[in-house]
């Protein structure tokens, strides 16, 4: 992937260690859940500054009445720009939101997602349009959940159940897979079935153009 180097700026009043602190809680939900091809830049960074323009009240902690709204505006422009950097991947043809539920921490939840979003077995599946419910599996199989009981594991694109309790689902049709295969946009929803911790992971297919342009391209 590309060097990323970006900032967002607020005008509202903002003490430093609680805008710091905001950044790392917004910087989890949205720049540090997206994946094109699991490669970085060391030069990699996010800046968030709060220039006080505003004139208001200084926000100096989260239970600030304004703390809130500041956070979830901010949350929101975070997570689309963090969404643009997958959607404009090398080759990308379909944009995937990985959602993992039912994990006994957050963690798992994204543990588990990022082995779904990083397996190029899955990708290119995506790529072709397979619904290939075994790759998903495998790849949530080979996450390192600890005790993970993989027979208790649901798995939907979409709207469509494709596995149910760790096996094909029983109304599971190749018609409904390919229908929802055939979308740029899908979301893989993930059931552990283990607890009521979640997490979302933002990713992009593998095409035979990701190949041509990283093959051809000198930093």
């Amino acid at each position: 992937m590309a060097t990323m180097l970006g900032y967002v700026a607020t005008d509202a009043n903002i003490a430093a260690d609680v805008l710091q602190e905001m950044l790392s809680a917004i910087n989890e939900q949205s720049f540090n859940r997206i994946t094109v091809d699991g490669d970085t830049s060391t030069n990699d960074c996010c800046v968030l500054i709060a220039t006080g323009a505003a004139s208001s009240e200084v926000i100096d902690s989260p239970e600030h009445p304004h703390y809130q709204p500041v956070f979830d505006a901010l949350a929101d422009v975070f997570v689309r720009l963090a969404q643009l950097i997958v959607r404009d991947g090398e080759g990308a043809t379909k944009f995937m939101t990985v959602k993992v539920t039912g994990g006994q921490t957050t963690q798992e939840c994204c543990d588990v997602a990022y082995a779904v979003a990083h397996s190029p077995l899955v990708k290119t599946a995506f790529f072709a349009s397979d619904a290939n419910w075994g790759r998903i599996l495998a790849a949530v199989g080979y996450a390192g959940i600890e005790n993970l009981d993989t027979e208790q594991v649901d798995v939907y694109l979409d709207e469509v159940m494709i596995c149910q309790n760790g096996g094909v689902a029983p109304d599971y049709t190749e018609e409904a897979g390919k229908t929802v295969m055939s979308r740029p946009e899908i979301t893989i929803h993930i059931d552990l079935a283990r607890g009521d911790a979640s997490d979302t992971v933002y990713t992009c297919d593998l095409s035979y153009d990701y190949v041509k342009i990283n093959a051809d391209y000198r930093s």
